[in-house]
């Protein structure tokens, strides 16, 4: 009784021991998607970068975002790739690229993923103006001055629209060279199919092909909302979130904004006004005009359209491979139905000679049978060539009939 007791505590330890290990690697694993559903970068004007731990309720209250939006970029969640204009935010869901764009920060999900770090990257560098708008260093300015400054505002590039020509840039080179990828290993693989059909290239080429299909349909998403945004000008002008901070930037009814004689800001104050006025005498001309973002859009939904080309022609040429083996495999079928017609007939012609001799061999009384050996000579000879005669008679129709090749 001792030793089963022993016995049975040894059993137990390691079970004991592996349930917590596996109990560790949950925890592990729930820890890292907690994590990852917490971690965001905030990138501002400069391209300076801040790593931030917020949760949901965080993010709703900074960029003032509702939940249903937000829930968008939640990756435990299947979305379809998705662009929506808020009234003070964008929301960015480009496959691995999940962010949130304001008129002055943009917060990227999940910035240590291998995927978003290229990103992260390119958003520090883009996001700074090459040149600064604004070099004053007192109340004094000059007139060439002022007007030279009121003009680079004016020509300068929004700060959403910088951010979301990043994000479109990455998802479209990311998608176009896992595209290049796939070409890369489809066309040799449907070469080698072609030469030689095999159970291990069949399995290949289907793989490859369910990678097509799935790769196919992320693109087709992105192209179908980028097509979307583009018919839609209310949708492209949601977008414009400079454009409508300055329609609502706080000024007085004389049109000078409400700054104070005391604040350490009065030159930017009279900039902003300056500004303010300039945007003011233009806000119905430009209300609706979206050519900015339109040519943007378009930029890169050329370029998607030219990823999905190469998928389309991709998928052709697999439909080709594939019309090749089944003529192919037609071929070796016809071939096949051929040599069992060939058998078949010459079965027919060996079961009558397996007649005569049946007949023949049966023990019956026969008065030939006597002194006339000759007879089975002639027998052979004459059954031979009715044989013969049958199996070149069935051919022969068969032929003509184009049941067989010539």
């Amino acid at each position: 009784m001792l030793a089963l007791e022993i016995a049975r505590d040894e059993l137990l330890v390691p079970a004991a021991e592996e349930t917590a290990q596996t109990r560790a690697q949950a925890s592990a694993a729930t820890k890292k998607k907690t994590a990852a559903l917490r971690s965001w970068i905030s990138l501002d004007h400069d391209g300076q970068g801040t790593v931030l731990d917020l949760d949901k309720h965080a993010i709703i209250h900074r960029v003032q975002i509702h939940a249903r939006d937000l829930r968008l970029l939640d990756p435990l969640l299947s979305y379809p790739s998705t662009i929506l204009g808020r009234e003070k935010v964008i929301v960015l869901n480009l496959e691995h690229i999940k962010a949130i764009i304001t008129a002055d920060e943009v917060l990227l999900r999940d910035p240590f993923d291998d995927a978003v770090l290229p990103i992260v990257k390119e958003l520090q560098r883009r996001l700074p103006l090459s040149s600064t708008n604004f070099n004053g260093q007192g109340e004094e300015e000059d007139a060439s001055g002022v007007q030279k400054d009121e003009t680079d505002e004016e020509n300068e590039f929004p700060f959403e629209f910088r951010a979301l020509e990043v994000a479109l840039e990455g998802i479209c080179s990311f998608l176009d060279g896992q595209t290049r990828v796939l070409e890369a290993d489809a066309y040799p693989a449907l070469d080698e199919l072609t030469s030689k059909i095999s159970s291990r290239n069949l399995d290949r080429v289907r793989k490859l092909k369910s990678a097509m299909t799935r790769l196919t349909n992320r693109v087709q998403k992105v192209r179908d909302e980028l097509e979307q945004l583009l018919d839609d000008d209310d949708d492209m002008a949601d977008l414009y979130l400079s454009r409508k901070m300055v329609g609502t930037s706080p000024v007085s009814d004389s049109g000078a904004p409400n700054w104070s004689l005391a604040s350490p800001n009065i030159t930017i104050g009279s900039k902003v006004s300056r500004t303010s006025r300039a945007s003011a005498a233009t806000t119905v001309e430009e209300e609706n005009d979206v050519e900015e973002l339109e040519m943007l859009l378009e930029a890169y939904f050329m370029q998607i359209e030219g990823t999905l080309n190469k998928l389309t022609a991709l998928r052709e040429y697999i439909d080709d491979t594939e019309d090749y083996i089944n003529i192919q495999l037609d071929n070796h079928r016809n071939q096949l139905i051929q040599l069992e017609l060939f058998l078949s007939s010459g079965t027919v012609c060996l079961s009558m000679c397996s007649m005569v001799a049946a007949i023949f061999g049966m023990n019956i009384p026969y008065t030939w049978r006597k002194d006339h050996g000759y007879v089975f000579k002639w027998v052979i000879i004459v059954t031979g060539i009715v044989c013969g005669s049958v199996f070149l008679l069935i051919i022969s129709y068969a032929r003509h009939k184009g049941l067989v090749g010539s």
